[in-house]
């Protein structure tokens, strides 16, 4: 058998997990799955991740990190905070959501999983900081590279779009229509560069957070 490196075996297992995870959810998931979904004795993939809770650590990290790459994915952050939203959440919109509707409700599973396993401060808390932390992030950078300030501060913001995308989300898995999902999300990025109310620095904001 060909040598493979540690972290190229990591990732075919995280990879055949995830697939697993999507087809039977959390609680149909075992290691003896994942290893016959990735071809590979079960002993190398206790060698890998030796439980279970292990290798889900590991696949929201690697869907922290697909989505962090979906949403900055040829984004223009010098076109300001308005384009740099839609752009974003179409970007991930597009890539992970209409794509792969099983991916997002895997994402719900481990979230619950997480909070249920481990209480507050978990990797279920983790997730939803980074996911926030990244609208946060690329709006103060669109704002700077544009030379805009926000009524709002950043933070806010950040919840705020991740919190709508999230109920869409959740109504898209549950009722797929992509036409109305589209037309939808139009309207929550409207409200939230509505709310932000990106303006040149200097301007006067037309309503305070």
């Amino acid at each position: 058998m060909a040598y493979i490196k540690a972290t190229e075996r990591e990732g075919q297992i995280v990879a055949a997990a995830m697939r697993v995870l999507s087809d039977v959810g959390v609680a149909g998931t075992t290691l003896r799955g994942v290893a016959a979904e990735a071809g590979i004795p079960l002993g190398t993939l206790h060698y890998v991740f030796p439980s279970k809770d292990q290798l889900l650590r590991a696949v929201i990290a690697a869907v922290m990190d697909d989505v962090v790459d979906a949403v900055r994915a040829d984004l223009q952050l010098d076109r300001g905070v308005a384009h740099a939203l839609r752009q974003g959440v179409t970007n991930f919109w597009s890539t992970l959501v209409e794509s792969d509707t099983g991916l997002q409700i895997m994402q719900y599973e481990l979230a619950l999983y997480s909070v249920r396993s481990e209480g507050a401060g978990g990797l279920a808390q983790l997730q939803y900081e980074r996911y926030t932390a990244l609208v946060t992030e690329f709006c103060a950078q669109a704002a700077q590279a544009a030379g805009e300030r926000c009524a709002v501060d950043f933070d806010s913001l950040g919840r705020l779009a991740l919190a709508l995308v999230d109920g869409l989300i959740v109504q898209y898995v549950t009722s797929p229509d992509s036409e109305r999902a589209r037309r939808d999300l139009d309207r929550a990025v409207d409200m939230v560069v509505h709310f932000a109310d990106p303006q040149p620095v200097g301007t006067r904001p037309r309503h305070a957070g």
